[in-house]
């Protein structure tokens, strides 16, 4: 970590800690958009975190992985519900190297927010076919594609933009309330094609997108963890602190050695990215599916650990552990990310 990415942290978690709380997180998932859009606002207009992707020269900030993982980890922390991941990340890497001046710089102040619909057998119930400049199809597990301005939408190799309002979207819960999926609905909408590269451009932003989502796996284990550890310190019983005993002691040390080799992992591939290494996919595969089996585990232990308040409502471990599982599946579970991995290393 620079001095800058740390300072960036430091920027991230100032806004967190004076705007969020777990009673925040409650409220906004509760919320009709399900995320607070005051604190988006805010992380966008004070640390601008919305422009961190985007090319200087369509008023971005130019930064790399790194940058976009610092973000991603303390917003993982909390479990920040925002559109950080699917507008700021996904759909602004899947734009930065075209010259859509007027959308990049629209997601770079944070004032829109796009989201990106994949039309493959993975993500569509209907498959997504262009004629004429029109589009039609259904498009699965769209992140934040009910609240998103601009869509867009890979069809077959090509890439197409669509005014969310044209769109038919229904929000779909899932098992995890802080991460929002929608399916998107097309019938003859019309669109402006953008890119005719899409499935190339789609693989790096999924690489990036998954690198970014493995740091704020990693973010949030390390908060599992560090909630685990203050209760075992306070909780008593047979007169000693729960942590004191050496079982307990020892369930904690693996969790640590988990979070810390997911922060490594993670942090290996966005290194690997910024610098456009070869086997960049290989690191990004081999994060994505570490980074998930370590969460998934860890916070599993932080139910385990907390005992009966572990499994209440009114505590956050669910939140985590939903979280966990959910993430774990997005943009392809462990196993598909082993496979690629072992085929990218072949």
């Amino acid at each position: 970590m620079s001095s800058e990415l740390d300072d960036l942290a430091a920027a991230v978690r100032s806004v967190i800690d004076r705007r969020w709380s777990p009673a925040g997180l409650r409220t906004a998932i509760d919320s009709a958009e399900g995320y607070d859009r005051g604190l988006w606002s805010v992380l966008c207009e004070q640390v601008g975190v919305a422009a961190l992707a985007v090319p200087e020269a369509h008023d971005g900030l130019g930064a790399g992985v790194c940058a976009l993982q610092t973000v991603a980890e303390e917003l993982g922390r909390h479990l920040v519900p925002s559109p950080f991941l699917g507008s700021a990340v996904l759909a602004t890497a899947l734009l930065a190297d075209t010259d859509e001046a007027e959308l990049l710089a629209g997601l770079a102040s944070g004032a829109r927010i796009a989201a990106v619909a994949f039309a493959g057998d993975d993500f569509a119930a209907r498959p997504i076919i262009a004629t004429d400049g029109r589009l039609s199809g259904t498009a699965r597990f769209v992140l934040d594609g009910d609240l998103a301005d601009d869509l867009l939408i890979v069809a077959g190799d090509e890439l197409y933009l669509v005014d969310g309002a044209a769109a038919a979207r229904r929000h779909t819960p899932s098992m995890d309330p802080t991460r929002r999926f929608a399916e998107v609905a097309l019938d003859g909408v019309p669109a402006r094609l953008l890119r005719d590269d899409a499935r190339a451009a789609l693989d790096r932003a999924l690489d990036v997108a998954c690198a970014v989502l493995a740091a704020e796996q990693a973010g949030a284990a390390a908060q599992a963890l560090a909630v685990t550890v203050e209760y075992a310190g306070s909780r008593v019983q047979f007169g000693r602190p729960i942590g004191s005993f050496q079982a307990l002691k020892h369930r904690m040390a693996d969790m640590f050695v988990l979070v810390e080799s997911a922060r490594s992992a993670a942090l290996a591939a966005g290194e690997a990215l910024d610098r456009g290494d070869e086997d960049a996919a290989l690191a990004v595969a081999t994060a994505k599916a570490y980074c998930s089996e370590a969460f998934s585990a860890v916070a599993a232990e932080m139910i385990q650990l907390h005992g009966g308040i572990g499994i209440t409502w009114e505590h956050d471990a669910h939140l985590y552990f939903k979280r966990a599982h959910s993430s774990s599946q997005l943009f392809g579970d462990p196993a598909y990310h082993l496979a690629r991995r072992e085929l990218t290393h072949s």
